[in-house]
């Protein structure tokens, strides 16, 4: 929970590719202060059967980035391709996006709901609610 010097963060993952959460994807989260700030690891989820990390920490005071860095290939790894409707029945080339690493800058006080639209050769981000 974010409070009036800190923010806070959640995540959820869809894969666009069958239309259903994504769920065991192994999330980390890395904060920062300042743009030339090294990155410090901070938490980390796995997303639940509905494709949701309700669990990540309230961000340090004066963090300004965060990163959330999503473990992907393990997800796609395991899917059948016959299950996909965008995805070709042999891959050739294994998974092509095997992370997603989403880096966004925040302010305190703020809470920051960050989803990942995801398919076998495509995602998308956006500031959710």
């Amino acid at each position: 929970m974010s409070t009036t010097t800190t923010a806070s963060v959640s995540t959820h993952i869809l894969d666009t590719s069958v239309g259903r959460p994504a769920g065991e994807v192994a999330v980390q989260l890395s904060v920062r202060s300042g743009a030339d700030g090294a990155w410090a690891a901070h938490g980390a989820s796995k997303t639940d059967d509905d494709g949701r990390c309700k669990d990540l920490p309230a961000l340090p005071e004066g963090t300004t980035h965060v990163r959330l860095h999503f473990e992907v290939e393990p997800y796609f790894s395991t899917r059948q391709a016959e299950e996909q409707q965008d995805a070709p029945r042999v891959r050739d080339s294994g998974v092509f996006f095997p992370e997603v690493a989403i880096v966004f800058a925040v302010t305190p006080g703020e809470h920051y709901h960050v989803p990942l639209l995801l398919n076998p050769f495509g995602y998308s981000v956006y500031r959710g609610s």
